[in-house]
């Protein structure tokens, strides 16, 4: 999707695209200090950093690339059984099997309708609406072409680059005849302060952020997404779904955990550490130090 506030220019742009491989093999860092400045406007600062973006780019570059379970976390695969041993396995999608290779997919024995998600990326997903429309050869060049990119590379996420690349098959979720409803957590330290819920996906998506008390939380709004002209309801089991995320979520300094609740059913969708890279346009820049005042990372400032 676009970011209308995204003030481009052409020209910086075409020099950015031209030198950013560059860049991002002899300096990361460097490459996440301009990518940074270049859409947000703000000069990043990593010691200390103070907004709740900032202190994403220090996760993303110092922290996460080293801890082995925010790797874990992070791979659609591995992610369950991670979210199994801490005692949520009533709430996991099924699947219909993993796969190093497309090739090795028996789509016969799969229903009409399925998605397939690559384990070691974000937004690497096919949602398979009617099997009988595939085109299985251009499907299977797009899924070779994604299970052969290091992701974390691509995008200075380095804790992609620990998991192994396969495909996980899951159950296509439905709610209404509809996309279902997300609900993405996001915890610091262990705790929950807000989320955004995801409405009418694939047809007009909008995007409503709250405090995790369900009161709007409007500022936190980013990248030009829009609201719904309506407001949302709580769901009746809120608390279980807050408890799920901050369960999950106890062992890192911030997490999103993203849900679903179908008719009361609870389901873990995935878990991200690092939503949008940390380059997020707020749309009141005040949210922004806001929350970097509910992530506390000062155990890891100058231990990298």
């Amino acid at each position: 999707m676009g970011n209308p506030n995204l003030k481009e220019n052409k020209f910086k742009r075409f020099v950015a695209v031209s030198i950013r491989n560059v860049i991002k093999c002899f300096s990361p860092t460097t490459y996440v200090k301009l990518q940074y400045k270049y859409i947000t406007g703000h000069k990043l600062r990593l010691n200390p950093p103070i907004r709740y973006t900032e202190k994403l780019q220090y996760l993303r570059l110092f922290v996460y690339p080293k801890t082995p379970l925010v790797s874990m976390c992070a791979g659609r695969v591995s992610a369950r059984n991670y979210v199994k041993d801490v005692g949520f396995e009533k709430n996991l999608i099924k699947i219909y099997g993993v796969f190093d290779k497309f090739e090795d997919i028996d789509f016969s024995k799969l229903p009409n309708k399925f998605v397939l998600k690559c384990s070691h990326a974000c937004a690497f997903n096919y949602l398979c609406y009617d099997k009988e429309k595939i085109d299985y050869k251009k499907l299977k060049k797009q899924f070779d072409k994604w299970l052969k990119t290091d992701y974390g590379k691509k995008t200075v996420e380095r804790h992609y680059s620990n998991i192994k690349p396969q495909i996980i098959v899951e159950e296509f979720l439905f709610e209404n005849d509809k996309l279902p409803t997300e609900y993405k957590i996001h915890c610091f330290n262990g705790v929950a302060k807000s989320m955004y819920v995801v409405t009418s996906r694939g047809v007009d998506i909008r995007y409503n952020n709250y405090y995790v008390d369900w009161t709007p939380f409007d500022g936190s709004q980013f990248n030009g997404w829009k609201k719904t002209d309506y407001e949302l309801k709580k769901p009746s089991n809120w608390d279980e779904m807050v408890l799920i995320a901050e369960t999950l979520s106890k062992p890192f300094p911030f997490v999103r955990v993203d849900l679903y609740n179908i008719d009361g059913k609870i389901y873990f969708s995935e878990m991200t550490f690092t939503p949008a890279k940390g380059t997020l346009i707020l749309d009141d820049d005040k949210c922004d130090f806001e929350m970097g005042e509910w992530l506390d990372i000062s155990k890891y400032i100058n231990t990298k």
